[in-house]
């Protein structure tokens, strides 16, 4: 139909004419309600932002020189991030020439992670960022 005659039809039944496809040949149009159509829409936004989660990431500092039981006490801290759902980045920092010796802090970041093995996965390996080396851990999906 013409687009005038579209037009009056739609203006008879108090609705609005809505291009849907201005590509298609002839153009296709939609008589309907625009902002009842803009209102349910933005509802459905909403409520699709509401349903997602953020990840958030917690940090976790070590040294290559942390001893046994701080290694401990830092991956019970790094196992209630893990359950609360959040991701943990582990920092090994390199002071002055302990950056000679990165295996130190390889080893270091292994361990820790053979002690979360249960509760995380390794999304990032360790790999050298300036005088850090950082590795990403996520926890796994719950059966």
């Amino acid at each position: 139909m013409t687009v005038q005659e579209a037009i009056a039809i739609a203006r008879e039944k108090q609705l609005d004419l809505v291009e849907v496809a201005p590509n298609a040949d002839p153009p296709v149009c939609r008589m309907m309600d625009y902002g009842k159509f803009l209102y349910e829409k933005a509802k459905r936004e909403r409520k699709a932002r509401k349903a997602s989660k953020s990840v958030e990431v917690k940090g976790v500092r070590l040294t290559t020189r942390t001893g046994e039981h701080d290694l401990e006490f830092k991956s019970r801290d790094a196992r209630r991030f893990l359950e609360e759902g959040c991701k943990v980045k582990v920092r090994v920092w390199f002071r002055g020439r302990e950056i000679t010796y990165p295996e130190l802090g390889h080893e270091l970041l292994d361990k820790f992670a053979a002690r979360l093995v249960d509760i995380a996965t390794i999304e990032t390996p360790p790999k050298m960022e300036g005088r850090n080396m950082t590795m990403l851990l996520t926890p796994t999906a719950k059966k």
